[in-house]
Parts: structure tokens; sequence; C-alpha cells
């Protein structure tokens, strides 16, 4: 077009400016291809320039306009570049949305959806196309989704975060209807178009499933750890419930023999009933312990008095202990009373580190056992059962509260282990150290309940 231009109308062009008119074809051949067809549009127009010129060759004019063309050449190579660089990061950001396994939704101020990942098309059961333009409250249950436009409006007002720039777990509804947890995490960005909102949708669907199912797991380890404990102690037990029942029998034979004589004392009878129905009381207590301990129950935390908590275990664990010839000591603060606690665990904890304490004194000429409980801190409260056992080996020690692992001649090693997740669930600790008897006092933390808390 520029030789037609430069041969149909001489008389227009001045001979300095002869080679202008095949400007435009170098800067369109460099736009559109880059540096090869911007160089063989600037060699046809020198060319073209040259023959089409006058008589003098025009060596100047075609010099310069080699210098201009090779300018935009290189100019238009890299406006080629750029635009192959922003393409594949394009492609490549479009990748990376389109496999992350969270769902990506942009709305803009309005509320109104702009984009919508594939991701969160399969978790909403929404297309593209269908969720595009609609208000994002479309993807969200009530009552929020008559809200969620006045908690925009707020956000504008106050500038108050309540969930941008903040992760929170909130429920969401599907197409079909259905409601799902999800963790949602936004963030925002402004524009010369206005502010927009980027949100970050993961589903926690099979995450509480998971959770929940670890949770009953756990719950049923820990009453099999009550179960082994008890059948560890079965021996003692089952001395302990023969005592009241032979001294039943006893009573009942001597009542009946009294009965028979004929000048039978009425008060002697009534008073081997009444020893008899005490026994039978007696007897009526272990059980129900035994039945509550091994109970599964619900897992609930709640306000309970820790020194009532702590007999109620002792009385259970200290089975036995008058006959192997251990003396126990009780040292109980007064104020550190109240704790919020699951009662049959921490009973549980105790029981476990009772009965082991014992044990660890079978072999030993002292057999002093201390159990006490004390104000910590203003938080919290430590329980410490202290023995006068031959103490724990250092290369046991290192891994005692693992599975498994026993000091006992005829044990699974569990317990330590169960009763420092216990702990850990309880938000407290348990450890051990030793003592200047040469035996392991062994601690935990539980949190004290304030006089508020229990009135709240």
């Amino acid at each position: 077009m520029g030789a037609w231009a430069r041969a149909g109308l001489p008389s227009l062009f001045d001979a300095r400016l002869s080679f202008l008119v095949f400007v435009p074809a170098v800067v369109a051949g460099s736009a559109l291809g880059g540096v090869w067809p911007g160089a063989l549009a600037a060699g046809l127009g020198v060319a073209t320039g040259l023959l089409l010129g006058d008589a003098q060759p025009q060596v100047a004019e075609a010099a310069l306009f080699l210098v201009v063309a090779g300018a935009v050449t290189w100019g238009g190579e890299w406006f080629q570049r750029v635009l192959k660089e922003l393409s594949s990061r394009e492609t490549h950001l479009r990748l990376i949305l389109d496999t992350v396994p969270d769902a990506m939704i942009l709305i803009d101020e309005k509320g109104a959806m702009r984009a919508f990942s594939p991701t969160a098309e399969r978790l909403f059961g929404w297309t593209a196309a269908e969720a595009i333009g609609q208000n994002v409250s479309l993807l969200m249950p009530a009552p929020h989704r008559e809200a969620h436009d006045s908690y925009l409006e707020r956000y504008y007002r106050t500038g108050e975060r309540r969930i941008v720039g903040v992760g929170r777990v909130v429920v969401g509804r599907r197409k079909d209807g259905s409601d799902f947890p999800l963790e949602l995490a936004v963030g925002e960005m402004r524009t010369k178009e206005g502010r927009f909102f980027t949100g970050f949708v993961r589903d926690l669907t099979e995450r509480q499933q998971a959770e929940a199912r670890m949770q009953e797991l756990q719950a049923d380890l820990i009453r099999v750890s009550r179960l082994t404990a008890l059948g560890e102690m079965a021996s003692a037990l089952a001395h302990e419930l023969n005592q009241p029942l032979t001294a039943i029998t006893n009573y009942l034979k001597g009542a009946g023999r009294l009965l028979r004589l004929e000048n039978a004392s009425v008060d002697r009878v009534s008073d081997a009933v009444d020893r008899a129905a005490d026994q039978a009381l007696r007897a009526g207590v272990i059980i129900r312990r035994l039945r509550e301990f091994v109970a599964r129950g619900e897992t609930e935390r709640r306000i309970e008095n820790l020194h009532s908590l702590i007999e109620e275990a002792s009385a259970l664990a200290l089975v036995g202990a008058r006959e192997h010839g251990v003396q126990v000591r009780f040292a109980l603060d007064p104020s550190a009373d109240l704790v919020i606690v699951d009662r049959v665990q921490i009973q549980q904890v105790l029981l476990n580190l009772i009965r082991n304490a014992m044990d660890a004194m079978q072999d030993g000429g002292t057999r002093d056992l201390a159990i006490s409980a004390s104000t910590l801190d203003e938080d919290h409260v430590q329980v410490t059962v202290s023995d006068t056992g031959a103490g724990i080996d250092p290369d046991v020690a290192v891994q005692l509260f693992q599975p498994f692992i026993t000091t006992k001649r005829a044990g699974m090693g569990v317990g330590l282990s169960i009763s420092r997740t216990i702990m850990e669930a309880h938000g407290g600790r348990l450890w051990f150290e030793a003592n200047a008897a040469g035996g392991a006092d062994f601690h935990f933390t539980l949190h004290r309940a304030r006089l508020e808390e229990e009135l709240a």
C-alpha cells in the first residue's frame, strides 16, 4: 500500500519523507508477527522506496527509515513477548484455580458473583454460567441468606472485620438445598472498578466426620483402658466384694439360729439383720462405683468438686491396699476445690496412677502413698500421686508415656498413654519426677472453676 501511494502520488511526498509511508506496514507487521514480519516489511519498504525514488539514490532517507523501522520492529517484538507472557500467566493462573482443592468465588461490592471456579461448581452444584451475576447469598442458608447484604453494608459503614481477613467456619447451601459445613477465608482488593472480595471455600464435611469418628474411637479406647485396669484389679476387687458378702451370710445365719431358739432375743436378731443390711449397702456401693467407672456414657465436662472426685477414685483404686501394707496420706488444699473436668475420665487417670504406685511398692520395705491437691496458679490446680517405690529406670523414662511401654510384670502399657491423652484433652499436662525417697511423683494439672463460672 505504501509503494502504491508512493508511486501514485509522488508530488505529495518530500524526498526526505518519502519512506515514511512504509512505516505503518512495519508497525503492523511487528505488532502482529514480531521481529521477522517487521524486518520483512522494512526490507520491502527500503527496496520499493529506492526503486520508485528519483534517479539520485536516497541513501540518507533509506538509512533513516531503517533506523526507525528497526526501533519499531524491536518494539513490536517486545510487545509480542509481553503478550505471550501475559497469556502464559493467565493460562497458568487458570490452571491453578481449576486444580486447587478450595473453591474460589469473586464477588463485587454489591455481592454479585463475578467468578466461580470449577471447584466451586463441584462443591455447590451450580455452574459458573448459573452463578455469575447472582448474589452470593444464593450459596447461604437462612438467616444469613436474607442478612448478607446488610453484613456488607455494615462493613462499609463501620470497617469492622468479622469475616474479611479472618477465617471462619460457616454453613453453606448446595443447589439441591442440602447444607454443609465449610471453612471460609475472604480477601479484599480495590481497583478502579471498585471493591472486590475473593472467597476461598473448603468443605469440612469429611473432616468433621473424621474428627467425630476419631473422638468415638478415642472414647472407646479410654473405656477399654478402664476395663483393662479393672481386669488387673480383679483379684483385689473379688476379695473386697467377698468380705461384705461373707459377712452378710454369717449375720443372716446367726439371725436364723437365734430365731430357732425358744427364748430368742429380738434385739439380738434385729442387730444381726441390721449388720447384714450394712454389709449389703457396702457391697452395693462397690458395685455402683464399678458400674459408673466402666459405663460408656457421654463425654461431658462440668464443674466438679476435686476433693470428692479424689476420694471416690481412691476408694476404688485403693482396694487391697491395707492387705499389702500400704500407708495412704491425703493432703487436699481447701482452695483447690472446684475444677472443670469429665469426672469419670479424671477418676480413670487417678486410678491408673494410684494402682501404678501400689505396684511399684510391692517389693519395697516402706510403702507410703501420698495423694495431694494444691493450687498451682490463678487458673490451675495440681494433683500429685507420690510413692516410695524403686523409681523409674532412665531407659524407660524417655518413653514411659508411649503406648505398650510398661514396667509391670503383667500389663498392656496403655494406662499412662491414655492418661496423658485425657489430660491433654482437658487442656492440662501429665508428667513425673523422681522424689527424695527414691520413688516417683506423678503430677497433672486441671483448670480451676471460679464461682462466677459455676453460676453462669
